[in-house]
């Protein structure tokens, strides 16, 4: 990777991506091995440093890192010296003081990551695991790799992404990602949930969901971030799921080869129905395992681990 952080799904040219694309397909076999360690960050540290609860991206990172036998500290910022006041600053500097090779960073503030990363206070690595309503570039990637592995490549193909984009960094890192990879990206949502600007985007979006289904190659639905809404976004929740519900009528109505994906947590019964989410064309399951295969690829190419060998598994 060119970059020593990886902060934004706008910093990956096509080359990047592809390279870790490349990379994770590697990985994903260590998966499959009885024992499921390589030697690559042996004596490596990864710091997850999360400002905001997180389960699923948490788990992802510490398997990715410790299945490249790195040492991982886990921060958390409730009841740490976060939560009684320490800034950043205060937080990277005893980070840097630990010796930390790589600092994983979830925040509720756009933008902490590339403040953490442009500020010298720590000569890490450092990557966005998710800033605020910002971006979420590991997301991005590893649904770019369960798209490749069912589509192959993914110039030319028709991804649909519904729901609330407003809210979802997952969009706008898929978008940009997606276009990068030569993809055609439809956003389709309620006006409300539309962010400022997309038709600044490199997509088109709509408000029709129907009209989007049987051109589609992927269909993926985003969470309905409830938590994040201070206003009513739509009439009901039976309303938002009667237009912009996967159900299984209209999963019947997409392509045959099409696929289903959710970046999860998901809502069952409002963004997607239980039995799509759970059906043989959903993929949601597969996008956590391929999680790991891709954040350890992230994490092996910015720790240079390519430096050691010519491939991941080069001196296993």
């Amino acid at each position: 990777m060119k970059s020593s952080h990886l902060l934004s799904a706008a910093d990956l040219d096509r080359d990047d991506a592809l390279r870790i694309l490349d990379t994770a397909e590697e990985l994903l076999s260590v998966a499959q091995r009885p024992i499921k360690k390589l030697p690559t960050l042996r004596g490596r540290t990864v710091v997850n440093l999360f400002f905001e609860d997180s389960t699923r991206t948490r788990i992802s990172f510490e398997a990715a890192a410790k299945r490249l036998s790195a040492d991982v500290i886990n921060f958390s910022a409730k009841g740490s010296s976060v939560s009684k006041g320490e800034s950043l600053k205060d937080t990277a500097l005893t980070l840097q003081a630990m010796g930390a090779d790589a600092v994983v960073i979830r925040h509720p503030a756009s933008g902490a990551p590339h403040r953490l990363a442009t500020s010298r206070w720590m000569s890490g690595a450092v990557v966005n695991a998710g800033d605020g309503m910002h971006e979420h570039p590991t997301q991005a990637l590893l649904d770019a790799f369960t798209m490749c592995r069912h589509l192959g490549d993914l110039e030319g193909k028709s991804i649909t992404i519904v729901g609330d984009v407003l809210h979802s960094r997952v969009a706008r890192s898929n978008a940009l990602l997606l276009h990068t990879l030569g993809a055609d990206v439809t956003l389709v949502a309620p006006p409300t949930l539309l962010p400022v600007g997309v038709e600044t985007w490199p997509v088109a979006h709509s408000y029709d969901l129907d009209a989007n289904l049987e051109k589609a190659d992927a269909v993926m639905m985003l969470r309905v971030q409830r938590e994040r809404m201070n206003a009513s976004y739509f009439p009901s929740a039976r309303e938002y799921s009667r237009r912009f519900g996967l159900d299984t009528a209209r999963m019947n109505r997409m392509p045959e080869h099409a696929i289903v994906m959710h970046p999860g947590p998901m809502n069952r019964g409002m963004e997607i129905t239980a039995d799509v989410a759970d059906s043989p064309r959903s993929v949601i399951v597969e996008q956590v395992t391929n999680g790991v295969a891709v954040r350890m690829a992230v994490l092996y190419l910015l720790l240079g681990g390519a430096a050691d060998a010519d491939s991941p598994e080069g001196n296993a």
